[in-house]
């Protein structure tokens, strides 16, 4: 039983390695981006429009209520990168269905490269939103002592969210392939099924969790401006 598609080698020499984890990732790189291609070429702006276009809108739309409701009231900005986030671990675990395919979502190494996205994204919408000072004062917040545990606690739940998804994923695939071991005529098409619907509820939860860190990078400007607003608002009727 394999608990990793690393450890699949289709090719070495030497140090360099080309594992099922890295031919996998490409493969999935290359399908999402010729569909993305072949689904946009020709959209519509008419009120007749091709099927392939609705379903696109209804997941875009979907994701844009999904990432507003955490609390990023203009989700535009954030669509591309948490979008791409969510098909990109939900398309590894539905592609489990063709045989001899290997999610990379399996591996530590892809999970972990996903999350060191989110810790970068993190940053980078954060000064977008607040500008570099104000963002960096926001880990010396409530007071300097903070700075050293906010830091801290942004490693962590990167490593979380890395150790996390990594996690249920082999724990999924190998519950699934002991199960398909000792009853292989009575359970496959359920186990498979079952494997799909982990594979979507992960890449939900890691979506989610992704905006929730972006949202909160962002939130102290918006409570600034508000508060500025409010401010404001009361010189406006303290004036004769």
């Amino acid at each position: 039983m394999r608990l990793t598609p690393d450890e699949i080698i289709f090719w070495q020499y030497g140090f360099f390695k080309l594992n099922a984890t890295i031919v996998f990732t490409w493969m999935l790189m290359f399908l999402l981006a010729v569909g993305a291609k072949l689904i946009t070429r020709h959209l519509s702006t008419d009120l007749t429009r091709s099927r392939w276009q609705n379903l696109l809108e209804i997941i875009v739309t979907t994701i844009e209520k999904q990432i507003s409701e955490v609390g990023l009231s203009q989700p535009r900005p954030y669509l591309g990168f948490l979008g791409t986030l969510f098909l990109f671990i939900a398309a590894a675990s539905l592609c489990t269905i063709f045989p001899g395919y290997e999610p990379p979502t399996g591996s530590l190494s892809t999970t972990a490269a996903l999350s060191l996205c989110v810790f970068v994204a993190v940053p980078f919408y954060g000064i977008a939103e607040q500008g570099l000072p104000e963002y960096l004062h926001s880990y010396m917040k409530p007071t300097l002592i903070m700075l050293p545990f906010n830091i801290i606690s942004e490693i962590s739940r990167t490593l979380a969210l890395a150790i996390r998804l990594f996690g249920n994923m082999m724990s999924g695939t190998m519950i699934i392939a002991i199960l398909l071991t000792i009853t292989p005529f009575i359970f496959p098409i359920l186990m498979t099924l079952l494997g799909l619907l982990t594979g979507m509820v992960q890449a939900y939860i890691f979506s989610i969790l992704a905006a929730v860190y972006i949202a909160a990078a962002a939130q102290v400007r918006k409570t600034r401006q508000k508060v500025d607003n409010d401010r404001n608002h009361q010189h406006v009727h303290i004036l004769p």
